[in-house]
Parts: C-alpha cells; structure tokens; sequence
C-alpha cells in the first residue's frame, strides 16, 4: 500500500462517501463522479471495472435487479398492490403499528426464501399504498421493512447475497444455515419490532375516519386486469422457483430474472418502453459506480491489507477471532456494500479457519455471515436493499435522506449485533 494509487483511491472513496453521506450532490453523480475518478488515476481500469468477477461491477447484481424491476412493473399494472395494501390493513384492523408488524414479518419470511433485493422490490409498492390509505408517514413503514429484510435474508443460504459465497467458500449448505442462523433471525426480528415500537413510536397516529374507510373497501374491486395478473404471478411463481432451485439448475438469479421479465412481456399485452420506465436506472446507475470505486480499493490492494491486518491481530484465538470478526465485518459492511466486502473476506477467513484447525461448528463462518448481513443495516448505502428502497421512495416523490434511515440502521444494527454477540459466545463456545 505503499503506491500513490493507493492513497488516492482512498481519498476518492472517502470524497465520494462524504458526498453521498451530506448529500451536497445527489448520490448517482457522487458514485459516478468517484468511478469516474477511479478510472483517471489508474487505480482501476476498464477491464478490472467492467470485466473482473472479484473488483468489477456486480452484473449479476444489476441484471436481478433490472430483471424483477420489470416483473413488479408489469404486476403494478394488475391493481395486486392494491388487493393487497387493503387486505393487510383488514387484517391488522386499520391500526398502524399492527400493520407495521405485519410487513415487518411477510417480509422477513420472503426474504429467507427469496433474496432480500427482489423482497423489497414487491413490499414496497404495497407500503407506498397502505400509508397513503392510512394517511401515514411512508419513511418509518419502508425503513423499517428494509432492516426486516436484512435480518431475514441472514437466515438462509439464498437469503442474501453474502452468504451464498460464504457457502460456496466453505462448503455449507442450505440446512446448515436453517439450522445455526435461522433460530437466531427469528429472535431479532422480535428485537426490532420492539425496537420499531419505540423508534417510530410517533408515526402511529391513528385515523378513525381513514381507517373506517378502509374497512369499507372491498379488495377484489382493485383488480384491473384479471388475465395479467394470473399472467404475472405464473412468471412471478416460476421465477421464485428458479431461485429455490439454484443449486440444483445453477441458474445464477441474474439470469432466472431477466428470463421470467422477458417470458412475461413476451406473453402479455404489456408495452415494452411502459414497462423499462418502470426500472429504476437512477439506482442501477448507482450501483455500478458504488461497485467501481470498491473495485478501486480492492485492485490497489487497500482492502487486501485491511483484510490482512485483522488475520494477524486474531492469530489463533477462536473466540476473540469470532468477535472481532463479527465487530469488524458489522463496521465495514455498513461503509462499504457486503457483497464485494465478503468476497474480499471470504479467502482470509478461509485462511483463519485452516489455522485454527478447522472447527466442525464453523463459528468463524457465522461471525463473518452475522457481521455482513446485520451490518449492511447501518448506513444508508450497506445493502443492496437499502439502496433500492431510498430509489424508490425518491420515484414515488418520498424521499429518504442517508442520515434519516441511518439515525435507525445504526441503532437496529447495534442492538442485533449485541444480541448475535451473545448467541455465538453461548452456543459455541459456553455451552459447547
């Protein structure tokens, strides 16, 4: 780390990052202002950028999300969003914070099953709508969901993004998720809606007379195009399959998308150009740069080094190691996104855990799982999840701003890594 290329793609990183964080300029110009900078200086180039599975844009990132940006646009034409922000807000009886705990579930739930991307994708529009009935404050609702996805993805293999590499790295499978992350995920989410309860505890102003309408309503009214919506949720169902299936077809989800979106505008009576304007480009725009400039300081060796710095302070020590896994990785996904962030990583552990010996429980692999998924909560941009949501709720003219999600994502990402903490110390190494 001794080149120029190093320092300066460091200064860039944090120029941009303090950009994005002040907002001074919109956050799109400030990611492809930092790549753009990232390509000058030579401390990446465009074969690395563009090319590179290890420093380069994510594609399979930016195609999902283009992919199931399509799906949902073609859905939103149906009146499903409608069907199903009346039905939820039936269910919890018009009163808010019931209905915030109900979100918060459905998407934890989808988000094991799916990834925590294309969840949100689909809750959104039903939150949008339901706080818009309810004549509720829309920040708290899609917030809120965002950490539920974060913390339901962590507790399956195909949950989020991160832990499919930290499976293919060290050989675990699906059931080894189920079974040492998935009881962990169920008791931080009844963490967060009772931190939820406090945290927005001013957003649940009821409405007697809006909900009372509500009430009134008659959900299957809100379908407009019966034929399409059994069109869109046929390709919804085959796409969800593809995903489940991955490791027996070996579809990467990229392509799972991008295959239903195509089936779906090729069978239906949809326009195309309707819906692409329904893709959030602002976001994908983002993302690729956000990917270059992480490129930047992974080529020049600054995230190597960082890397090789906290394989030399754990040494052998498996329950320090563990911690200070957790701590470090809960700190740097929250700066940096958790996918280039475990890739990078996932070598290093690989080498920490052959230096232990190898323990059979795997609690390294934990820790780093733990640490990226519950981290990616802190800041605005951690997650890919976080990202696409602020996308949203700026379409839908909402606006999130980085310090309003990130005043809740840091206090949600404390609490549950504190909880973690304290599940991985008792169950491998207290009572194991």
């Amino acid at each position: 780390m001794n080149d120029w290329h190093s320092w300066a793609a460091i200064v860039v990183f944090i120029g941009a990052y303090a950009l994005i964080i002040t907002e001074k300029i919109h956050r799109v110009a400030a990611a492809l202002g930092g790549a753009g900078l990232m390509l000058a200086i030579g401390a990446t180039d465009d074969k690395s950028a563009f090319h590179s599975e290890h420093s380069g844009i994510d594609w399979n990132v930016i195609f999902l999300l283009m992919g199931m940006m399509m799906i949902v646009g073609v859905l939103k034409k149906t009146g499903l969003f409608e069907y199903l922000a009346i039905w939820s807000v039936k269910r919890a009886k018009a009163k808010p914070f019931r209905v915030m705990v109900m979100l918060i579930v459905i998407t934890a739930v989808a988000s094991a099953l799916l990834d925590n991307v294309t969840t949100v994708l689909l809750i959104a529009p039903v939150t949008l709508l339901v706080c818009e009935r309810l004549a509720l404050p829309v920040a708290p609702f899609l917030i809120a969901e965002v950490l539920a996805s974060n913390i339901g993805g962590t507790a399956t293999l195909v949950g989020d993004p991160p832990n499919i590499i930290i499976a293919s790295r060290a050989g675990l499978t699906f059931n080894d998720f189920l079974v040492h992350l998935a009881p962990l995920s169920a008791l931080l989410i009844l963490v967060l809606i009772a931190l939820c309860r406090v945290l927005f505890r001013s957003s649940f102003q009821y409405d007697e007379a809006r909900g009372a309408e509500v009430m009134e309503l008659e959900e299957r009214e809100a379908i407009r195009d019966p034929r399409l919506l059994v069109q869109g949720l046929i390709v919804l169902a085959l796409v969800v399959a593809g995903f489940v299936l991955h490791p027996v077809l070996h579809y990467e989800p990229s392509i799972v998308a991008l295959l239903g979106a195509g089936l779906l505008v090729a069978v239906s009576t949809a326009e195309t150009s309707d819906v692409l304007s329904e893709v959030e480009w602002p976001t994908l725009a983002f993302f690729a740069g956000l990917f270059i400039m992480i490129g930047g300081l992974i080529e020049t060796g600054v995230i190597g080094e960082v890397s090789k710095a906290l394989a030399q302070v754990v040494g052998d020590d498996e329950l320090g190691g563990s911690m200070l896994l957790l701590g470090a990785s809960t700190v740097l996904s929250g700066i940096v996104d958790n996918i280039p962030y475990v890739a990078t990583m996932a070598p290093i552990t690989s080498d920490l855990v052959t230096a232990m010996g190898g323990s059979g429980d795997h609690v390294m692999w934990w820790a780093l799982a733990l640490g990226a998924d519950l981290g990616g909560n802190a800041t605005a941009i951690g997650a890919s999840a976080n990202v696409v949501v602020l996308g949203i709720a700026e379409r839908n003219r909402t606006p999130i701003s980085f310090w309003q999600f990130t005043k809740y994502g840091l206090v949600v990402t404390a609490v549950t890594v504190a909880v973690s903490a304290g599940y991985v110390w008792l169950r491998y190494f207290a009572l194991a």
